[in-house]
């Protein structure tokens, strides 16, 4: 930090490339594309990602993060599917009072990025939802700040990506996770089960659940044990793209109980074995629109952020229903949406009315609007090959035109490239960019009946996707069975059918 503060006053020339390339991203920095969308083109501003624990967050903290968007990053503003805030535009000058500001409310981008432990993700309902096993949030946010900013985990072999949630729908994905601790009942007891290794990018893998319990308040210790175990494994220092925790198990030979007994050295005793555990059903789940909260006195609202992209007016008058009408209190999900809280029962009509008149998102929306997910793309990530966030914040609207009334739940996952931080490969659809267009996958998701999509081998351009989901969605809809989710009709027409109402659209005259 001390160097960064010392670049802000030297300028942008002063900063030595392994600094700008690489310690950066421990601050949540990354230099970033031209917002042109040109891969590859680096500038000379920052793109600045803000770690938000289990997506909490104050109406305080979005007063700020809009206030620092229209006055340092020209109005830019995005919500990441691991619930952080992410600016762009920010010159190297104005970092400083960036990470004054957000000091002040209580808020950082400390370890936002960079090999090290990301932040921790949790259920946005934590506490509020009346299905829930339990409240995980405090854990959560325990975890994170005992592991960001330590010097024992922040040289690790690549990044590291934790979730810990409490409730029954597993909502942020512990199963794609390095770590993924699911509350979980042991008679009156309640405790974790832990799932290990999982991730995306080029080689996707399912986290293996380990034979053991974790009791609630040694969920920190093992998760330093864990992580302690992936810095210490030199093997994977050798070659970056396969250095991901995944990687002991797919190229180096581990094996589950391999893993366990690391773990039982590191933590000096052996945990209570699993307790049985009911994965969720895997349905669509959005947190979007009013609904009860635990006890049923208040209600939270679910607004439904297209694409993850708010601007500093939506979020500032999003803080002020929360004020005026809530708990004060937000929360960001992982399909990149905004909650609030705690809104009484006897003022829900009142803040309704409040909503639409506000520059707030909407509280409902087609299944496009709600299904459609992007990460950064080549606008402002140098890695991606494939703009995203224009691209999809086009076909929502395209679709809903094309196809009105459409009802089925349905995800649409936007990648810029292989690295999948768009996570294509869990998606109803899966749209993963390349230099002409998309490589389309179909039939993802997770849960109950796990199965990473599988590419269909078709490419479309981009200008061409409208026409090729819209022929997809009319078979899917003149074929399906009563009920039939897309998922499982995908499952059942096979990939053979699913290219040929795709080559439809492609015959079609122009």
């Amino acid at each position: 930090m001390d160097d960064i503060r010392r670049y802000a006053n030297a300028g942008f020339d002063a900063i030595p490339d392994d600094d700008l390339n690489v310690r950066f991203r421990a601050w949540g920095l990354y230099t970033q594309g031209d917002g042109l969308g040109v891969h590859g083109e680096a500038t000379r501003f920052f793109m600045m990602r803000v770690r938000t624990p289990n997506g909490l967050v104050t109406s305080a903290m979005a007063r700020t993060m809009a206030d620092l968007s229209d006055q340092y990053a020209r109005g830019s503003l995005d919500i990441t599917n691991r619930q952080n805030f992410q600016l762009h535009w920010l010159r190297i000058e104005d970092v400083p009072t960036v990470w004054d500001a957000l000091a002040a409310v209580g808020w950082t981008s400390m370890g936002a990025c960079g090999d090290n432990t990301r932040t921790v993700t949790g259920c946005p309902l934590a506490g509020v939802d009346a299905a829930e096993i339990a409240d995980a949030s405090p854990v959560a946010v325990r975890i994170d700040r005992r592991m960001n900013g330590n010097p024992l985990y922040a040289n690790l072999p690549r990044k590291f990506k934790i979730s810990v949630t409490g409730c029954v729908h597993w909502c942020t994905y512990p199963e794609i996770n390095d770590i993924g601790l699911t509350a979980v009942h042991r008679g009156a007891e309640i405790g974790f089960s832990l799932r290990i290794a999982g991730g995306l990018s080029t080689r996707p893998r399912l986290g293996d659940r380990l034979d053991v319990f974790v009791p609630w308040d040694a969920a920190p210790d093992v998760v330093d044990a864990v992580a302690a175990i992936f810095r210490d494994s030199d093997e994977l220092r050798v070659q970056r793209a396969k250095a991901r925790m995944k990687f002991l198990f797919l190229t180096h030979g581990w094996t589950p109980a391999r893993f366990l007994s690391e773990l039982t050295d590191r933590l000096g005793y052996a945990l209570d074995p699993a307790v049985p555990e009911a994965p969720p059903d895997g349905a669509f789940r959005d947190h979007v629109g009013i609904h009860p909260e635990k006890g049923g006195a208040s209600f939270y609202a679910g607004y439904t952020v297209a694409s993850g992209r708010i601007t500093p007016k939506a979020l500032r008058d999003l803080a002020s229903l929360a004020d005026e009408y809530g708990s004060g209190e937000l929360r960001t999900t992982a399909m990149q949406n905004v909650i609030v809280l705690g809104i009484p029962a006897e003022r829900l009509d009142a803040f309704q009315k409040a909503t639409a008149r506000s520059a707030a998102p909407p509280l409902e929306g087609s299944a496009f609007r709600r299904g459609v997910l992007a990460c950064t793309g080549s606008e402002y990530c140098k890695l991606a090959v494939a703009e995203t966030k224009r691209f999809s914040l086009d076909l929502i609207p395209e679709l809903e035109r094309r196809l009105p009334g459409f009802q089925s739940q349905v995800k649409i996952f936007v990648t810029g490239c292989p690295n999948a931080c768009g996570q294509h490969w869990i998606a109803d659809i899966g749209l993963q960019g390349v230099t002409d267009g998309f490589d389309i996958f179909i039939g993802g998701g997770l849960g109950a009946d796990p199965a990473f999509a599988e590419r269909v081998g078709m490419r479309v351009a981009a200008p061409d996707a409208a026409d090729a989901l819209e022929a997809l969605f009319r078979e899917y809809l003149a074929t399906r069975a009563i009920s039939e989710t897309f998922r499982a009709w995908a499952a059942r027409v096979g990939r053979d059918s699913i290219r040929g109402a795709l080559e439809t659209a492609r015959s079609q005259p122009s």
